[in-house]
């Protein structure tokens, strides 16, 4: 059996790992893992032509396959990708061959790719096509409610590996009668500065100024790096100026979302957003971001004081 996985969440990349271990009994003494960037191919697949000394299987995995992706790095070795053709084509039945390439997307172009799509078991791993499943799925054996997997999701967000973490949080909290509370979610999960970005760009949307710098300088209380806040807003403004343009031209949500490659969520929040807005006000903003980060950057004008007039300036 072959795979090939590919995409930018580590998360789903590790629990698609994790399914084809469970579904063929696989141990970790049958495990055996090659870094591509450092380690030839040869090693890897003269490796996955031996059986196993412990089990009638065993898995052979490549990781950091860059040479399937258009990605350019260096001091990577120039691997022998003929050997993992020759291999494709004659595999050891009693090896899973696993070749992990975290990128967003596959190089089409080449021939190894072409291959090991035709001959192996492909999946992408960039989003999760239903959020709500997935954070259903964080919480198996344990009850919460439709509305407390909303809260749970406004609070936290949509970063997968945050999402498990503050689930993992609430679980250990309700281990006793493992109900999800609201008050639970509401006093032990963190929000992110994704949301404190959104709450941001409403106080800027309602011209409420003073709630804007209010929420500043708590972010920046809490350990928020101005740039960061810089760059989200600028982030979060581009996506929104994008997403109106889109829909403008005829676009559905759904591709919109798929053409920016973001959650349908954050398309249907940054279209909301958009009607507040012209599309040269947003323009305007994002030359102001990019203006300001220029300043920052060649020391002309302090970060947070920079940041303030920007918000004063609205």
């Amino acid at each position: 059996m072959m795979y090939l996985l590919y995409g930018k969440e580590e998360l789903l990349i590790q629990k698609q790992l994790e399914q084809i271990k469970s579904e063929n009994h696989l141990q970790d003494l049958d495990i055996n893992e090659y870094q591509m960037d450092t380690v030839s191919l040869k090693e890897a697949i003269d490796d996955a032509k031996t059986v196993s000394f412990f089990h009638d299987k065993k898995a052979v995995i490549l990781n950091q396959c860059s040479f399937l992706t258009t990605t350019t790095k260096k001091n990577i070795i120039e691997q022998p990708i003929e050997l993992l053709e020759e291999y494709i084509n004659h595999p050891n039945p009693t090896t899973i061959f696993i070749c992990i390439a975290h990128s967003e997307k596959l190089d089409e172009r080449k021939k190894i790719v072409k291959t090991l799509k035709k001959e192996t078991n492909v999946v992408e791993c960039n989003q999760v096509s239903n959020m709500k499943q997935f954070i259903q799925a964080l919480f198996k054996n344990y009850s919460i409610s439709q509305e407390n997997i909303n809260l749970f999701q406004k609070r936290v967000g949509n970063h997968l590996e945050l999402l498990e973490q503050e689930a993992e949080k609430l679980k250990i909290a309700a281990i006793d009668d493992k109900i999800i509370t609201t008050e639970l979610i509401d006093d032990l999960t963190i929000q992110t500065i994704d949301l404190d970005i959104f709450s941001l760009i409403e106080a800027i949307v309602s011209k409420q100024k003073e709630k804007a710098m209010m929420m500043l300088d708590e972010m920046i209380k809490r350990g928020e790096e101005p740039i960061m806040i810089l760059i989200m807003l600028a982030n979060q403004f581009r996506i929104i100026y994008q997403a109106k343009e889109l829909y403008q031209k005829g676009y559905t949500e759904k591709n919109i979302a798929s053409m920016l490659n973001l959650h349908p969520y954050r398309i249907k929040k940054a279209l909301e957003k958009g009607r507040m807005f012209s599309n040269d006000i947003l323009l305007c903003y994002l030359k102001q971001l990019a203006e300001l980060d220029y300043q920052i950057k060649n020391g002309e004008i302090n970060k947070r004081l920079g940041l303030e007039l920007f918000l004063l300036g609205l």
